[in-house]
């Protein structure tokens, strides 16, 4: 294959951050080639250097082995011939499909657009990628697949020999990427070069020709699909050695198998997740693992009422319930610790008070005022019983480290006293001090009776917290594995499929 891009030694800071540190990067004509890597690892940064949205310090940008070019923004990155086409599709959807396939380049005949030439000549660029529908009609017509096509149509026509598609099938069903796959080869054969960034290695092994590996903003390297089994890719994501020595699972807390706490049969919610089973006792532990984007933070935003479900059923404390959103959640006994912090946990201005005892208030409704000197008791307790640190209860939540901010989150919520506790990330980002805080917490909730859902991106935090694992694969529920059968090698095998 005749060599298209290259990118040698790329280096990019952001403050008190090494992004990008010595990246190497190839990519051929003809070529589809998957950008891997879990969160951080600097797949987002690399794609920003070539496409001009970021400077970079040092490195150099080769395309088709003639000149070393240096893209100053998105637009001149599209004169080089590279065109990005993002999750979220950059159309106009109240105009037509051929307005969005020519904007700002239309076809003119004595100075006006020639809406006659333009709508033909559209029709035949769609018809050439096997895209058949009404180019005259609103881009809004139709399915979030056929736009995610319309904006591949216009990249390509404008000249693009280097094609990114960033996490273009993250809200399409099967049948809707098999439809893109099948243009993807299309343009793969008409020696197009393709990044594709994902996080599905199902699709990776189903079109891709070779995988090229970030982790912690270095690269990893680059292989050949053929030549990389699926355990061997997640091991690589995740820096992990497969033969690594197992970690010992901490004690664990005995669970009473004849009291269930929650239940759901078939509950999904459509371009979120496919429908999954999952049964959790009274006072157990259970982990959701996987890659990032398999699904694990959508699975429990699906049983908290955060994204809506349209199949199945859940049923908790031996009683079918409907959960429409996370106020019904919460009224029921269940508490939501979100991965995102500072956009869906924090609210950044109010105190350390009014941050804790929100959620209470809440529940309560705002016709039950609680009380400011029961609310000063309230915080005064969680803050000495998880250590947070804080000039005074008063203090604006966004003056707090970190880790301390997740504290007063953990606090907000063991405030409602929840029979059933939800943690997204909860040590993400955090000292590892707090970490084993948090984790201790966690394991004396469920000896004192409390059922907590646990999604860790860290395996060996995992294997000390949980009792029982739920792998993740492709937005799906792909496994589980019970307490003994609980090792790192296990789960990195069954996230990758068992292969």
């Amino acid at each position: 294959m005749d060599n298209l891009l290259k990118m040698r030694g790329i280096c990019k800071n952001f403050p008190g951050v090494k992004a990008l540190d010595n990246v190497d990067f190839n990519l051929n004509k003809g070529e589809i080639h998957a950008l891997m890597g879990e969160n951080g690892a600097g797949k987002s940064t690399l794609i920003k250097v070539l496409t001009g949205v970021e400077e970079f310090e040092t490195g150099q940008i080769i395309l088709e082995d003639k000149k070393s070019i240096i893209n100053k923004s998105p637009k001149e990155a599209q004169e080089n011939g590279i065109s990005t086409v993002y999750q979220e599709v950059n159309l106009c959807p109240n105009i037509s499909v051929a307005e969005n396939l020519f904007l700002d380049r239309e076809p003119r005949k004595f100075g006006l657009i020639d809406w006659k030439k333009m709508n033909r000549m559209s029709k035949e660029l769609l018809d050439k990628l096997d895209i058949k529908i009404d180019v005259t009609k609103p881009t809004e017509n139709y399915s979030i697949a056929i736009q995610q096509m319309i904006a591949i149509a216009r990249a390509v026509d404008m000249s693009a020999k280097v094609l990114i598609l960033d996490e273009p099938t993250s809200s399409l069903d099967d049948g809707e990427v098999e439809k893109l796959f099948v243009l993807m080869k299309k343009l793969k054969n008409e020696g197009i070069g393709i990044i594709f960034v994902t996080h599905f290695l199902e699709q990776v092994y189903a079109v891709c020709d070779k995988i090229t590996v970030l982790r912690n903003g270095s690269l990893v390297g680059e292989f050949e699909v053929d030549n990389l089994p699926r355990v061997q890719l997640v091991a690589k994501m995740m820096g992990k050695d497969f033969n690594d020595l197992e970690y010992i699972k901490g004690e664990s807390t005995q669970t009473n198998d004849k009291e269930v706490l929650l239940s759901t049969k078939s509950l999904g919610s459509k371009g979120n997740i496919k429908p999954f089973d999952l049964k959790l006792n009274k006072g157990e532990v259970i982990g959701i693992t996987g890659l990032l984007g398999s699904g694990r933070s959508e699975l429990v935003r699906t049983i908290y009422g955060a994204d809506k479900t349209d199949t199945g059923q859940i049923v908790f404390k031996n009683i079918e319930v409907k959960i429409n959103a996370p106020i019904d959640a919460m009224k029921l006994g269940m508490a939501y610790l979100p991965e995102n912090r500072k956009d869906e946990g924090i609210i950044a201005d109010l105190s350390v008070r009014e941050n804790i005892i929100i959620a209470m208030q809440a529940k309560q409704g705002i016709f039950k005022l609680i009380p400011r000197k029961k609310q000063e008791e309230f915080v005064d307790k969680y803050i000495e019983i998880l250590q947070i640190k804080t000039a005074g209860r008063e203090t604006p939540i966004k003056q707090l480290s970190g880790g301390n901010q997740q504290k007063v989150i953990l606090a907000r919520w063991l405030l409602t006293n929840p029979e059933l506790l939800i943690l997204d990330e909860p040590t993400r980002g955090i000292d590892v001090g707090t970490k084993t805080e948090i984790q201790k917490l966690v394991l004396k909730l469920a000896t004192e009776g409390m059922s907590v859902i646990f999604i860790s991106s860290e395996i060996e935090e995992m294997i000390r917290t949980c009792q029982r694992m739920v792998v993740m694969r492709d937005k799906k529920k792909v496994g589980e594995l019970k307490s003994d059968e609980i090792s790192q090698n296990n789960i990195m095998s069954a996230i990758a499929g068992g292969e």
